[in-house]
C-alpha cells in the first residue's frame, strides 16, 4: 500500500521530491533493475496536457540505498496554475516470467503556490 503524503511545490522553482524506500524489515530497499514513474494531475480524470506534468525520475547509485528522486523543472512549475492537484509514484520490474510488477509507493495532494517574484 503506498505511503500518502501531502506536499507543497512553490511556482517557478526546481523542485525535487527525494524518497527514502525501505522494505518490510525497514531496510534500504534494493532498487537494482527497477523503473520508476511519477505523474501529477489537477484532477484524477485530467487528461488535458495543460493539466499533467510528468516528474523525472531517478534512481540513485548505488541503486542497493533505495533512494529515489522526483524532480520538476523551474519550466514546468513557472507554467503551473496555483491550486490542489494530485500525484502518485510507482516503481516496477520485469520478473523472470517477463511479467511487469508495478508497486504505488507515494500518493498524495500537492500544493502550488504562487509567485510574486518572476
Amino acid at each position: 500500500m503506498a505511503t500518502y503524503e501531502d506536499l507543497t511545490i512553490d511556482r517557478g522553482t526546481d523542485t525535487t521530491i527525494r524518497l527514502e524506500l525501505v522494505d518490510e524489515n525497514g531496510n534500504a530497499k534494493n532498487l537494482t533493475n527497477f523503473s520508476a514513474s511519477a505523474k501529477m494531475k489537477k484532477t484524477y480524470n485530467s487528461t488535458d496536457s495543460g493539466d499533467v506534468y510528468l516528474f523525472s525520475t531517478q534512481i540513485q547509485s548505488p541503486a542497493t540505498d533505495g533512494i529515489l528522486n522526483l524532480t520538476l523543472t523551474n519550466s514546468q512549475t513557472d507554467t503551473m496554475k496555483p491550486g490542489r492537484y494530485v500525484y502518485d509514484a510507482e516503481i516496477s520490474f520485469v520478473d523472470s516470467d517477463s511479467n511487469t510488477i508495478r508497486e504505488r509507493i507515494l500518493e498524495g495532494r500537492i500544493t502550488v503556490t504562487p509567485s510574486v517574484t518572476r
